[in-house]
């Protein structure tokens, strides 16, 4: 008899630590869905970050915040690789400071989203400071641009289910990546190129940023661009995107 509840004992610390590494590994999927951060929901306000295609199109996305020593070299290296869609996401406080750019950016013929006014995460705000700051960038980037813009990627890339509904309801469709090419890290140009074209797929948007900080994407973007051409890529906008697919999308809770 004592034999049988060893064995019985072992089989129960094999099941109990079987069902704690699955715990752990449900955890860390969890949690890394919601650092992602892409939320939609399935009767109102979608998040677009992906467009469900079998067509080999992508989307480049670039941020600006500050700085303004990587627009124009980003703008050339577009221009020179034939890169005729793009997206640029401006900060409005920055659009104020550099309104030749956001000009120079419009010439060039690619296309401006709102990235808020302050860059400040909307998640941490009451909503009427929300209100405002998407009042404000709209009617600032209005000004320079003669346009309002209609697509809005949150500072930090930070939304949840009532950012969406705000955003709703000044006509912004919220849009989010689903590369994240991790150039703000400057983490070596091989890096960055690796980042996007070993994890590209049909449909994707991918996030650079143009703000002095990222020192190194004007380097990388034109080795990316060939890359992702030689496997067949072609270069959409977003606009394209959400009206040529679907967009994917997780509920909101």
């Amino acid at each position: 008899m004592k034999f049988f509840w060893v064995l019985r004992a072992k089989k129960i610390k094999q099941l109990t630590i079987i069902l704690l590494t699955a715990f752990f590994c449900a955890s860390l999927l969890y949690l890394e869905r919601s650092h992602l951060m892409v939320f939609s929901t399935p009767e109102g306000p979608q998040a677009f970050h992906k467009a469900e295609t079998d067509e080999k199109v992508a989307a480049l996305t670039f941020n600006i915040s500050w700085g303004e020593q990587r627009v124009k070299p980003i703008i050339d290296v577009l221009q020179s690789k034939k890169v005729e869609e793009a997206t640029f996401f401006i900060s409005a406080s920055w659009a104020e400071r550099h309104p030749e750019l956001v000009e120079l950016i419009q010439e060039a013929g690619y296309h401006i989203g709102s990235h808020g006014y302050q860059y400040k995460s909307y998640t941490t705000w009451e909503d009427e400071k929300i209100r405002k700051d998407l009042r404000q960038s709209q009617q600032v980037i209005s000004s320079i641009t003669g346009e309002k813009p209609t697509l809005l990627r949150p500072p930090n890339g930070d939304f949840d289910k009532r950012v969406l509904n705000l955003a709703e309801s000044y006509d912004y469709t919220v849009v989010h990546w689903s590369i994240n090419s991790r150039d703000y890290e400057n983490p070596g140009v091989d890096a960055i190129v690796r980042q996007v074209v070993d994890h590209i797929s049909p449909g994707d948007i991918v996030l650079m940023h143009a703000s002095d900080s990222a020192k190194q994407t004007h380097k990388a973007l034109p080795i990316i661009i060939d890359q992702l051409k030689g496997k067949g890529y072609h270069f959409r906008s977003i606009e394209e995107l959400m009206a040529d697919a679907h967009p994917t999308h997780d509920e909101i809770k």
